[in-house]
């Protein structure tokens, strides 16, 4: 029995052991090293063993290592894209040749109706082409038709006769030039005629016109300053407000990246309809239109219109652009949208107009055009607003529907084409910027709102389930689907074709003109305002045909710039006289497989991250001094400090980059080289070949020999060889297609084709007695190689064959050998579940072993299908970046999930080899192993004391929690498999921040500027009614009847729980200012109440309607913030919510973290307890470099844990520092630019051409169904979900 006083002694003992306030020892930094000692030695062990690293780098000892010259890469680039891009210019110009003669030839006796192909109803006969992208007829052309065209109309017909015989002419260029993608000619008439002939896709809806396009509307004329007038008078109320909206759109929709706009409403004032684009001109790319569109729905109506004052602003902002030299210094037009004049005005037009020949103004230069549109069927006199175009060589226009808009509208395309048309032999060639196929921009909105109404249903359906717990399975499940979508595109590459639909293109364009200086006209004339009669009389013209184009895929232009040459971390890009980019590898122009909004605007400078620590948007001046020399086609070199974003915009880096630029002659792009520049020895690459010929002759071995089995793949975006044709040589895969041409290479008679010099010599004509057509085509067996690719390739092979042949005999020396002593394979497997070695070389090829475990489900998707971009692989990357922080280190890291990491969930460990004195990475090696195997291991050492002297805690104890955290900041293993994947300051942001505050992780701020956020619609201004009459409000009472009736009808029983969505009555949109700007609600006149979409309680915020709207706040598919458990629970119980929004672009900002290449002394730290809580908190955690790794094990005291509400996180978030929106701050700070080469605005001879300029309407007779219209659109839309 004890006695109490040794009782005593014992409590007293322990209570001095655990230190004051009840405290125990604290962990030593040397118990940590220790265990990071340990772990990185068992997994560097591990790594060599697996990878056979040692017999790698002794493969490539023979391999020279080179300087990378980077001014003669870019000259080569230059060269051999203005080689391709001038072959496309004699193609577009032999077809412009043709139509023009073919044009001057045709009769004019043409009846309808007229044979042709319609695209829209295809009988040909279709076979997939690789080529094109998709089923095609390379002997036949057809003809897309737009659905606002008349397919029959006089003029679409006589064009269509004479434009069939175009298709000899497309396919002889395709014959002198396989290369070539899609060819076309766009009529003026309308329709567009293409080669190879297709089958239209006409789902979702087909809003196709070859006339707003951009290569059509930047060829058709000059580059132009429009200045739009908008009446907003009194008087422009109802179908005429909605009719000149329209007007509006459709002539923002004919501008391109080279126009300037701007918007004027005006009744007995003026006001820009954006107020910061005030006293201005923008550049009409597609962010500011989208401000315009946006802004002309917030249009209002009111007072008289004062067309004195805002004509004589107009004039003067116009004059004031071209006196200051800014805007385009081209064409200007006016564009007046009203619903009728006073008087004309003359003298106004007189004096700002006229100055060069007031008495007789045709007689000299008019710098402004003015065209007018009449808005309403009922105009009295319309003599007046059509001598104000007729007078100042524009073009009138009446338009009493909204049908006739979009035709109407481009009335003034070929009038601001004249100068053109009569210069006769100049012919601008011009280059678009990047764009989306047949895509339009607009259908932006349009798929998104059906992603919405989808999403919203399936929220529907699942909260119509009365049971709870069924209800929450649903949702977890959608959840979960959700979640795998989003790591599906994070796992493949963002914006691979896989994932979207779009193929990226530019286009060649040139103008065809009507060769015929004059033609008879038919005209209908008012006789003394009594009848009509038509007259037919000669007349000068100069009349725009049409645009030939000639596509160019990106894709085509990217297989040039050499990517083998610039190697890993090196890239090349294009950038337009504007300075947006052409090509960059970080252009995202995609999010959740719809178009961005602004895709085809980005600046060169946002996407160059200078590493300066600056705000957004606030440019180095070395940034701008190197961007204007680019954009000015300069040739030279610069260096800058970069830092740069990579997998999915969530790890960092910094790199000093030598850049490299020249211009591409005939063209408005230059070509720009970045290269990665490390300490002071440059950018070095390996250039290991082996010839083929010499090794086949001396060795009785074939090259073919070295790519047996199926566990290898090449860079699926290289080309290594390939045909001109692919018609008559199909493979499945790139792998397939390069052992094709190894053994070809076989054959006698084989020599090196160079990919760049297939096609015509440009300049070339095809017209009849013409001397220099090229009439040499291009066999179908002919065949083009990248030489030294191929033969690099062939020499990886060779050193590499032996790395997935299991059966190869091993020799391990050192530690190895005693590790293999010690452990079989097989127990080396199971205790470290290794599944996968892989070798990935510069050359492209990706070589793997498998270690299948016995008894293991394999993973859905292999490796060899996820990973087969060699150099261009995250892991490939980090670990060439990594060799210049510790050269013998593995990389590692798992995917980065909030999920945590499973049963399935592999870390992937890579490493680089570099070799020569000069050291250039020749290829990354690497293996994958079972996280939960790297996770038992972790524990195994961090658990124990054994074998360590000072030790008395590990991370067995439940006060101390540990983690391996890599180097930029993500968990690869924790506490739990679940921490796993997450960012560390999630789980702990106090030691975040203090491992940063203690030089341990560095933070940097990375701003996105391509970034898409979206708009909750209620903010925007509502549409405004059609008609302003009795019936709007009876219209309103019916909805509230209609939807308390549906409320009544679910809480009595009649209809069944299980058959309804919560309903609620709502007033309209007029009623806006009389309820909470929290609960209105947009579209309710268009959708009013349906089955699949629920409208807002109004006790509900609207935080939580959109909470389960997953991933959706960037072009990256992430979230600022994840909804919490509470108010997730909250949510589940409640009906769904609706809230519309809009993709808008915007920046965003996210700080991401890189940790520290820092002495031992940061790291060399205890945590020993002094008594003081708030000195023993202040660095609660002992950190340690994991050996041979790029982790560091971190051990946290559990007892000075701070429970944050507010997790630090490195989702972005959106950049609010601007005053304005995002597009009015780019318009007040815009950059510079350079004009394009060419500019024609006018001509002596256009005084010739009289009276083509509009004429008065005939009006349309009134029908029954316009009549009813009005009427039956104020039917309530409620009343049609019922039925």
């Amino acid at each position: 029995m004890q006695s109490p006083f040794l009782t005593s002694v014992i409590i007293t003992l322990m209570i001095l052991a655990e230190g004051p306030s009840g405290r125990t020892e604290r962990i030593s930094y040397n118990t940590v090293k220790s265990w990071a000692h340990k772990l990185g030695f068992e997994l560097s062990l591990l790594g060599k063993y697996v990878t056979r690293v040692q017999e790698l780098e002794e493969s490539y000892r023979q391999a020279e290592v080179k300087p990378r010259d980077g001014a003669a890469l870019v000259q080569e680039i230059a060269k051999d894209i203005g080689f391709l891009m001038e072959s496309k210019i004699s193609a577009v110009k032999r077809i412009m040749d043709v139509a023009e003669s073919l044009a001057e030839n045709a009769s004019n006796d043409v009846k309808p109706p007229v044979m042709y192909h319609n695209a829209k109803d295809n009988n040909l006969t279709m076979t997939y082409s690789a080529h094109f992208g998709r089923r095609v007829n390379l002997n036949y052309s057809n003809f897309h038709i737009p659905t606002n065209v008349y397919n029959q109309s006089y003029n679409v017909v006589t064009a269509i006769t004479w434009a069939q015989k175009l298709n000899t002419t497309f396919m002889n260029n395709y014959d002198l030039d396989p290369s070539l993608s899609w060819q076309y000619f766009g009529s003026a008439t309308g329709f567009m005629m293409q080669y190879p002939a297709i089958s239209w896709n006409m789902e979702p809806v087909d809003l196709f016109d070859c006339r707003t396009r951009n290569w059509y509307i930047e060829a058709a004329a000059s580059p132009k300053d429009i200045l739009i007038l908008v009446d907003n008078s009194g008087s422009m109320t109802g179908i005429r407000k909605e009719i000149a909206r329209h007007v509006v759109n459709s002539i923002l929709d004919t501008l391109g990246n080279n126009d300037f706009v701007n918007v004027i409403k005006f009744s007995n004032e003026t006001h820009e309809v954006v107020a910061c684009f005030n006293n201005t001109l923008v550049q009409a790319n597609l962010a500011n239109i989208r401000e315009l569109k946006t802004a002309m729905e917030c249009v209002d109506t009111d007072k008289i219109a004062n067309f004195s004052i805002v004509l004589r602003q107009a004039f003067e902002l116009l004059e004031n652009f071209r006196e200051q030299r800014k805007g385009t210094l081209c064409n200007q037009a006016i564009m007046l949208v009203t619903d009728g004049v006073p008087e004309n005005y003359k003298e106004i037009f007189a004096t700002y107009n006229w100055r060069a020949n007031s008495d007789d103004p045709d007689m000299g230069d008019m710098p402004v055009r003015v065209f007018t549109y009449l808005i309403g069927r009922e105009v009295p006199d319309v003599r007046d607003v059509r001598w104000m175009a007729c007078a100042n060589r524009g073009y009138y226009v009446h338009l009493s529907t909204m049908a006739e808009v979009s035709e109407k509208v481009l009335n003034y395309i070929p009038v601001m084409a004249r100068p053109l048309v009569l210069r006769r032999t100049d012919h601008p060639v011009i280059w678009t910027p990047v764009y989306a196929d047949v895509t339009d921009p607009i259908m932006t909105d349009w798929l998104w709102e059906q992603r919405e109404r989808s999403y919203q249903r399936e929220l529907v359906e699942t909260h119509r389930i009365h049971n709870p717990e069924t209800r929450q399975r649903l949702m977890n499940l959608r959840e979960e689907r959700e979640r795998r979508f989003v790591q599906k595109h994070k796992r493949t590459y963002d914006q691979d074709d896989d994932l979207q639909e779009y193929r990226l293109m530019t286009t060649v364009s040139v103008p065809v003109f009507n060769r015929r200086p004059n033609a008879n006209i038919t005209e209908q004339v008012l006789v003394n305002g009594a009848y009509w009669v038509t007259k037919t009389r000669e007349t000068r013209i100069a009349e725009l045909l049409g645009v030939a184009g000639i596509d160019v895929p990106i894709k085509e232009i990217e297989k040039l710039m050499l990517p083998h040459m610039l190697g890993v971390n090196g890239y090349a890009f294009i950038v337009t006289n504007n300075g947006y980019i052409l090509i960059h590898p970080d252009l995202r122009p995609i999010f959740r497989n719809i178009l961005k909004p602004a895709y085809n605007s980005v600046d060169m400078a946002e996407v160059e991250l200078i590493d300066d620590g600056t705000i957004p948007r606030n440019f180095s001046k070395s940034l701008l001094q190197f961007r204007d020399l680019v954009i000015n086609q300069s040739s030279g070199m610069t260096t800058l400090h970069t830092k740069y974003h990579y997998d999915d915009m969530q790890r960092v880096g910094r790199m000093r980059r030598d850049y490299f630029y020249t211009g591409i002659n005939n063209t408005p792009f230059t070509v720009v080289v970045s290269l990665p520049v490390h300490g002071h020895g440059g950018s070095y690459r390996v250039h290991a070949i082996e010839e083929i010929h010499r090794y086949q002759h001396q060795r009785d071995k074939d090259a073919t020999d070295y790519f047996s089995g199926s566990n290898w793949r090449v860079h699926p975006d290289w080309t290594y060889c390939g045909y001109h044709y692919d018609g008559d040589h199909s493979f499945s895969t790139p792998e397939e297609e390069l052992l094709h041409f190894l053994r070809r290479t076989r054959v006698p008679g084989w020599k090196w084709m160079d990919m760049n010099r297939v096609g015509s010599h440009p300049p070339e004509h095809s017209h009849s007695g013409s001397s220099r057509v090229n009439t040499s085509k291009v066999e179908r067996t002919s065949y083009y190689c990248d030489r030294n690719l191929l033969l690099s390739l062939v020499f990886d092979a060779m050193v590499t064959e032996w790395f997935a042949n299991a059966s190869t005999v091993r020799e391990e020396k050192g530690p190895l050998a005693m590790l293999m002593n010690l452990l079989s394979r097989k127990e080396l497997q199971q205790r470290f579940g290794f599944t996968l070695a892989f070798v990935a070389t510069h050359s492209g090829l990706t070589r793997w072993q498998d270690f299948p475990i016995e008894n293991d489900t394999q993973p859905e998707d292999h490796f060899g299908k996820l990973h087969p971009r060699a150099i261009d692989e995250v892991w490939y990357k980090r670990a060439v970046e990594q060799y210049y922080v510790q050269p013998d280190s593995f990389v590692f890291s798992v995917p980065i999930d909030d999920a945590g990491a499973d049963n399935e969930t592999f870390v992937t460990a890579s490493h680089a080899i570099f070799i020569g004195k000069m050291k250039a990475p020749a290829a990354v090696v690497g293996f994958q192993f079972k996280h939960s195997k790297l996770q038992s291991l972790f524990r195994n050492i961090t658990y124990s004391c054994e074998g360590l002297g000072n030790c008395q805690r590990s991370c067995e104890d439940e006060g101390l929690h540990c983690y391996l955290v890599d180097n930029n900041g993500y968990v690869v293993a924790g506490e739990n498999s679940s921490d796993a994947g997450k960012f560390f300051g999630q789980i702990n942001k106090h030691v975040m921040l203090s491992l940063v505050e203690n030089g341990i992780f560095d933070e940097i701020e990375i701003y996105d500027y391509q970034a898409v956020c979206f708009r909750d619609e209620k903010k925007i201004c509502s549409h405004g009614n059609i008609l302003l009459t009795p019936l709007k409000t009876l219209e309103r009472a019916a909805n509230w009847v209609l939807g308390s009736l549906a409320w009544i009808w679910v809480k009595s029983g009649i209809w069944s729980s299980a058959d309804y969505a919560y309903a609620y009555p709502y007033p309209k949109d007029d009623d806006d200012e009389q309820i909470d700007e929290e609960t209105e609600d947009e579209d309710e006149e268009e959708d009013g109440i349906m089955v699949e979409e629920v409208k807002s309680k109004p006790d509900v915020p609207d935080e939580k309607a959109n909470a389960e709207k997953s991933h959706e706040t960037s072009g990256q598919d992430r979230n600022d913030e994840e909804p919490n458990a509470e108010t997730k629970g909250e949510k589940d119980n409640q009906p769904p919510q609706i809230k519309r929004t809009r993709p808008e672009t915007c920046d965003q900002r996210m700080k991401l973290y890189l940790l520290q290449n820092v002495s031992a002394d940061k790291y060399d730290i205890d945590c020993v307890s002094v008594g003081d809580v708030e000195r023993d908190c202040e660095r609660p955690y002992v950190v340690q470099p994991v050996d041979s790794s790029n982790m560091i094990l971190l051990v946290v005291d559990a007892i000075c844990l701070k429970s944050d509400a507010e997790k630090l996180t490195v989702a972005p978030k959106e950049v609010e520092d601007y005053k304005d929106s995002l597009a009015c701050y780019k318009a007040t700070n815009s950059l510079p630019r350079r004009r394009p080469d060419s500019c024609i605005r006018n001509h002596t001879k256009e005084r010739e051409i009289k009276d083509l300029c509009g004429g008065a309407s005939r009006g349309i007779g009134i029908t029954l169904l316009s009549m009813l219209l009005p009427i039956l659109l104020t039917v309530p839309s409620s009343l049609f979900a019922f039925f």
